[in-house]
């Protein structure tokens, strides 16, 4: 039976937030063979944004009301959240997609994909920056660099005003601040890149008053191949660094500023219909996730240097993958066990910093 054919797979979304609201539901609504059934939120205000933007969309208070409306859940929700409701998912035999981060702990985050693997049900993270054109565009000029000695990786953010709310200044147990939040792409792109780490050494700080979580970290991973990366993540930058600086035995491969995709959805655009089939709404003829020339990085050595074209970001191909998995029993977009391994490097980097040390790192459990 042609695709098109096929049932539309519904789809719950816990939460309606930034993550939900921004990123989540518009994918969602973007991609052929899903259907935005239902909605969780309180917020009066957002449920009228909810009603307004997706009228066929049910809104609903709680996540166990999306049970019997739908054929797969994303969590979408507060950070603490996402271990708990993904495992009520599963438990009552339903698919799941978590926002990253997974969990706040290793131990956790593998309980969870035991459980999913269990149940034979599918869990996938939503690792979004996989899809950023600089990184697909690095993916591809690696072997031009030859062995890569240094890796170096920023999002840096100016905002000495915080903005409050439970990321800033809630406890550890929200598991909120800079390491968690923007560390998790961070860490998630150098596994993709370089593969395991064997130590992990961290420094974070809170430089801004009201703050209770970390608003300015470093990371410094050994990669098992001999790499090394450096994260930098912060909101406190007053002067933004290059995203990417590769430092290999051939080339470099340098690039500033970020992938566009993020501000696109922040203003209300989707991925383009002519690029990504129906679905699609105000991106098109616009080229979805296509960067200008003169933001294009630089490869060379030695002051022999040329401007590389940015591949176009595809936040759209998580969902695809989604689809392609429920369908088609394709593996899931990104594969849960990444997202622990991510999780159990993030644990460390918090450890190293509390310590002042490195932190050795075992080799992963299968």
């Amino acid at each position: 039976m042609p695709s098109s054919d096929l049932p539309e797979i519904r789809v719950g979304l816990a939460g309606f937030g930034p993550a939900g609201s921004f990123f989540h539901a518009p994918l969602i609504a973007a991609t052929p063979g899903l259907r935005l059934a239902a909605v969780v939120t309180r917020d009066p205000g957002r449920a009228e944004r909810v009603r307004a933007g997706y009228p066929g969309a049910a809104v609903v208070p709680a996540v166990d009301d999306l049970w019997d409306r739908c054929d797969l859940v994303v969590i979408a929700t507060p950070n603490r959240t996402h271990v708990p409701m993904a495992a009520e998912a599963l438990k009552a035999g339903l698919p799941v997609v978590v926002d990253k981060p997974l969990a706040g702990a290793a131990a956790e985050a593998r309980d969870l994909v035991r459980l999913a693997r269990d149940r034979g049900l599918m869990l996938t993270v939503f690792q979004n920056r996989r899809w950023d054109g600089d990184f697909l565009t690095l993916r591809r000029m690696l072997p031009e660099l030859g062995e890569v000695h240094r890796f170096e990786s920023r999002f840096e953010r100016w905002r000495p005003v915080p903005k409050g709310g439970w990321r800033e200044s809630g406890g550890p147990e929200e598991v909120g601040g800079t390491l968690y939040d923007l560390g998790s792409h961070l860490v998630d792109q150098a596994l993709r890149l370089f593969g395991p780490v064997s130590g992990v050494y961290a420094e974070t700080d809170v430089r801004r008053a009201g703050v209770r979580n970390d608003d300015d970290a470093f990371v410094a991973l050994t990669h098992r191949n001999g790499t090394r990366s450096h994260l930098w993540m912060s909101a406190v930058a007053a002067d933004l660094g290059p995203r990417f600086r590769v430092l290999g035995s051939r080339a470099s491969y340098v690039k500033w500023g970020l992938d566009p995709q993020e501000e696109r959805l922040r203003a209300g655009e989707r991925p383009d219909a002519a690029e990504f089939g129906p679905g699609g709404s105000s991106g098109a003829g616009t080229g979805w996730g296509v960067e200008a020339p003169e933001r294009w990085g630089m490869v060379g050595a030695g002051g022999d240097t040329r401007r590389v074209p940015t591949e176009p970001g595809a936040y759209q191909r998580f969902y695809e993958g989604v689809v392609a998995c429920l369908r088609d029993g394709a593996p899931p977009p990104v594969e849960p066990g990444d997202a622990a391994d991510t999780i159990a490097v993030l644990e460390a980097a918090a450890l190293s910093a509390a310590r002042g040390q490195m932190v050795a790192l075992p080799v992963a459990e299968e």
